[in-house]
């Protein structure tokens, strides 16, 4: 069992100027628990500490929240990571999604993840916190757009984030997916957001009108574009 993943192509607190999202409360609303435990996972970003603040503040009062910083950032100083498997979210943040898996890998962070998913945790990313669930992704950890065969797997094939919110997003991705560069997988526009249960698309929601999520197929030598049906989230 895989257990539950939103993957945010972009949006939640970190895209608000206010730092409230219907998103991260759709979030919330996923682990059915009136104050759930929510552990945010800079790691991405380098445990960018205004990163890691403004997600306490964002969810203050309406969860019990801890930072997991493998970089021993103050004021969090290092947590054994073995605190994922006491929480209801994980919620992991944007930057490199091939420096998260080297940091995540060497502290054995893939196993911890998947245990949690699998007795009931649910696990959330945004950009590279979408990336890392999937087998491979498009991602600018290199700088220029690349593909990235490596990823955790809990989620079969690839990833790509801020689909129509960053240039060159769209065209590289159907690119790589028509030539076989990355598998067929699935285009998620910023403030819009996929969740799975047990590796299967159960539903797409978006917190602003008009965003939009796709599964992305190779067909030959092109690849096709499927609109998924997206929810609009109270306040959209």
């Amino acid at each position: 069992m895989i257990g539950t993943v939103l993957a945010l192509g972009g949006g939640g607190f970190s895209m608000s100027d206010d730092g409230s999202s219907a998103i991260d409360d759709h979030l919330l609303d996923l682990t059915g628990q009136d104050v759930p435990k929510v552990c945010f996972v800079p790691t991405a970003s380098g445990d960018d500490n205004g990163y890691a603040r403004r997600f306490e503040e964002a969810f203050s009062g309406r969860a019990t929240t801890s930072v997991l910083s493998l970089f021993c950032h103050e004021p969090w100083g290092y947590t054994d990571p073995q605190m994922l498997l006491e929480q209801d979210v994980v919620y992991v943040g944007g930057g490199s999604t091939a420096n998260l898996l080297d940091v995540w890998r060497r502290h054995g962070l893939p196993d911890l993840l998947t245990r949690a998913a699998a007795q009931g945790t649910v696990l959330a990313g945004i950009s590279a916190g979408m990336n890392c669930w999937f087998e491979a992704s498009s991602t600018d950890s290199f700088g220029p757009l690349a593909p990235l065969d490596d990823g955790l797997g809990l989620l079969p094939g690839s990833a790509c984030p801020h689909y129509l919110g960053e240039a060159d997003r769209r065209a590289a991705y159907l690119g790589w997916v028509a030539s076989g560069a990355l598998p067929g997988g699935y285009a998620v526009d910023e403030y819009a957001a996929v969740r799975f249960v047990d590796g299967v698309a159960v539903e797409a929601v978006a917190e602003r009108p008009g965003r939009p999520a796709y599964r992305v197929e190779r067909d030959g030598d092109v690849a096709t574009e499927t609109s998924l049906e997206v929810r609009s989230l109270p306040g959209a």
